[in-house]
């Protein structure tokens, strides 16, 4: 089967997609990831609105970093907030070349990195930043209780 089928298949989904650009699908069980993420923004007290999740190589990222942040960096995600009030909407990429490398940089095992990834984004549209003075520490220990809340 090709990734494309699978694609069709998940893309189903009612509020939350997750497409593939450039790169293979991941093989995650996106049924409980969508459940795990609804858990994740209920228990940030907000309401799941629509979250649409594309994997994609580095030089898809670098180019969206540049055309839509003026950033000239690779990174493992950039997340586009359409949230309003409490209803968390937002387009995420993710690129799968970055994560897999930070998962070797960091000595992580590669889908648990990608999780990590994954519900980042989705905090972020919770209203937690990362830039700020000792805002890096909070947004980890959110990472972390969300990836105890899915089993890893």
């Amino acid at each position: 089967m090709s990734y494309f089928f699978v694609f069709l298949q998940v893309a189903k989904m009612e509020k939350i997609t997750f497409t593939a650009e450039g790169v293979q699908m991941p093989s995650l069980d996106f049924d409980s990831i969508a459940r795990w993420l609804e858990r994740v923004i209920s228990d940030h007290d907000r309401l799941l609105g629509r979250l649409g999740y594309m994997f994609c190589d580095d030089e898809t990222i670098i180019r969206v970093n540049r055309e839509f942040l003026r950033h000239d960096y690779y990174t493992d995600i950039i997340t586009f907030d359409y949230s309003r009030r409490r209803m968390v909407s937002g387009d995420m990429y993710i690129s799968l070349d970055t994560v897999r490398s930070n998962s070797e940089l960091f000595g992580q095992d590669y889908h648990r990195e990608l999780m990590r990834v994954i519900v980042h984004g989705v905090l972020h549209l919770c209203g937690i930043d990362d830039k700020g003075p000792g805002e890096r520490e909070i947004m980890e220990a959110h990472e972390e209780a969300a990836l105890k809340l899915a089993g890893l």
